[in-house]
C-alpha cells in the first residue's frame, strides 16, 4: 500500500533543510495553470500519470484528491520551511474558482437536505448518499461498502414524487395510517414469576423477615416495571391526523408537513420506496424505472398501500 507523503508534493528534505524539487515543482505550476484554463481535478490527474510524474516513491498513479490536495495547500506561497511555488494571485484564484465550484455543486434546497437526513437503504440501514450536488445529473445511492449500489438511476423527483403520492394517498384514506395494537402492556418474565414465588414462599414461612420480604417486594416492583411497555403509536396516529384532515391534495412538498409527519424514508434496490410515518407505519410506493432524463412516479396497481396490511 501507498504511504501517505510526509512531505507536500513539491518539496524535498536535502542536507537536513527542506527545498523545492524540480520536476515536482512544473507539475504544480502545471496543475495550478491547467485548472485555471478549466481543466478539471480528474483530467489533470490523468495528465499527470501520462507525463509519468510520480505523486510520490511509492505511487506513480494520481487522484482528484491528490491534486485537490495540492490546489488548496497554503505551504506553496512560502513559509520558513518551504520555499514559495506559486504566486499569491494565482493561488487566489485558484481557491476561489474552487470555492465556488464547491458551493455550487452542494446547493441544493431546503426540501432535499430534510430529505437527506431521514433516507435509508431498506436492503442494509445504511443512510443513502445524494450524488451530484445541484447538476441534471443528481441521484442517491448506497455508498456501504457490505451492500451494493443500486441498479438504477434514483432521482431526486422520483423520490419526491413518491413521497407526495404516499402523503396524498393518506390524506384521502387515512385508514391507511393505522397501526393497531394496545396502548400499554405487561408480559411477566419467568423471572418475575421466580421473585414472586420466592416472596410467597418467604411470607408462609414460620419465621418471617419483614425487612428482607420488603426489599424483595422491592426488587419484584422493579423488575415488572422494566416489563411494561408503553405504546404511543395511537397517539401518533391521531396527531398525523389531525395534521392531514381537511388537508388539500399537495402539489408540491409540503417540507412543514413532512417534517412533522415523517420519520423515515426506505429505499430498495427494487425501486421501491417506503415512506415510514412517525407512528411506526410504512406506506411503499414503487417507482417506474426511468431511462435517462425522464421523470414521473407511479403507485403499485396505480394505488399506495400500508406495508404492515
Amino acid at each position: 500500500m501507498a504511504k501517505n507523503r510526509t512531505i507536500p508534493f513539491g518539496y524535498c528534505m536535502k542536507n537536513g533543510e527542506i527545498t523545492t524539487e524540480p520536476k515536482e515543482i512544473y507539475a504544480v505550476s502545471t496543475i495550478f495553470s491547467e485548472y485555471l484554463n478549466g481543466s478539471s481535478l480528474l483530467q489533470i490527474a490523468k495528465q499527470m500519470e501520462s507525463e509519468e510524474i510520480r505523486y510520490s516513491e511509492d505511487s506513480e498513479h494520481w487522484n482528484k484528491n491528490m491534486v485537490k490536495r495540492i490546489i488548496e495547500n497554503e505551504k506553496y506561497l512560502g513559509t520558513d520551511k518551504y520555499p514559495q511555488i506559486i504566486d499569491e494571485d494565482i493561488f487566489r484564484r485558484a481557491n476561489e474558482k474552487r470555492m465556488r465550484k464547491a458551493t455550487t455543486l452542494n446547493l441544493i434546497s431546503e426540501d432535499l437536505q430534510e430529505i437527506r437526513k431521514v433516507i435509508y437503504c431498506t436492503e442494509c440501514g445504511h443512510r443513502l448518499s445524494r450524488i451530484g450536488g445541484n447538476s441534471k445529473y443528481e441521484h442517491w445511492d448506497c455508498r456501504n461498502p457490505d451492500c451494493y449500489k443500486f441498479e438504477y438511476r434514483m432521482t431526486d423527483q422520483m423520490i419526491i414524487g413518491a413521497v407526495l403520492n404516499v402523503l396524498n394517498s393518506a390524506i384521502v384514506n387515512p385508514s391507511l395510517l393505522e397501526s393497531g395494537g394496545e396502548i400499554s402492556t405487561y408480559s411477566p418474565t419467568a423471572d418475575i414469576v421466580r421473585q414472586q414465588n420466592e416472596i410467597n414462599r418467604m411470607i408462609d414461612s414460620p419465621q418471617v423477615d419483614f425487612d428482607r420480604i420488603k426489599a424483595e417486594i422491592f426488587k419484584l416492583a422493579e423488575m415488572k416495571y422494566d416489563c411494561c411497555t408503553y405504546n404511543d403509536s395511537p397517539q401518533k396516529t391521531n396527531e398525523i391526523k389531525e395534521l392531514l384532515k381537511g388537508h388539500e391534495q399537495l402539489n408540491t412538498l409540503d417540507i412543514g408537513l413532512f417534517k412533522a409527519c415523517v420519520a423515515r424514508i426506505w429505499i430498495s434496490h427494487f425501486c421501491i420506496i417506503e415512506v415510514e410515518f412517525i407512528n411506526g407505519v410504512t406506506i411503499k410506493n414503487t417507482t417506474e424505472r426511468m431511462n435517462e432524463n425522464e421523470y414521473s412516479v407511479e403507485c403499485n396497481d396505480n394505488s399506495c398501500e400500508n406495508a404492515d396490511s
